[in-house]
């Protein structure tokens, strides 16, 4: 549904307005390095605009502070629809190392809706422009679905006396 949607919404650019919301700056460096010439983010219509009111993708980078929650949720509600929200780093996605601080409510995802997760500390150029390229369709999800299941105490116990060599 996301790449159908990105594909009618945003088939010629991303005009995007970058958001700090109590980062270290570590991702915003490697927001602000995929922008230069070496990677070239202009190639695939990326842009960075100076306001909200002309965006279409809102790249949040480090963890959401009490502080700035209500400025976050402004900013979000001032992207014009259709909008897309980034989470950028390990912070912006969970919290980072400040996840259980007191002053820091967690990721993004606490405060506004994020559909695309950027995970790294900082993320690397090369995968910040893959989760984009995964946004706008032109690369596929390489996450694959896991499954769980839980052992019984039965099969937890055949596990152990195979190989301790039939010894309990």
């Amino acid at each position: 549904m996301l790449k159908g949607l990105c594909q009618k919404s945003f088939c010629k650019a991303l005009w995007v307005y970058h958001a700090n919301t109590g980062a270290c700056n570590g991702c915003d460096i490697e927001v602000i390095n995929v922008l230069t010439p070496y990677y070239d983010a202009e190639r695939f219509g990326i842009k960075l605009v100076g306001s909200p009111r002309h965006a279409d993708v809102l790249l949040v980078c480090g963890p959401v502070t009490r502080q700035v929650a209500p400025a976050l949720k402004r900013l979000y509600d001032a992207v014009p629809a259709p909008k897309l929200v980034f989470a950028i780093g390990s912070c912006a996605t969970g919290g980072g190392c400040w996840f259980d601080s007191y002053n820091v409510l967690g990721g993004a995802d606490k405060v506004v809706p994020v559909n695309i997760y950027v995970p790294g500390c900082p993320p690397r150029p090369e995968a910040i422009l893959h989760g984009v390229a995964v946004a706008l369709g032109l690369a596929p999800k390489k996450v694959a679905p896991e499954t769980f299941r839980q052992e019984t105490v039965d099969e937890l116990a055949q596990g152990r006396s195979a190989q301790n060599g039939g010894r309990p």
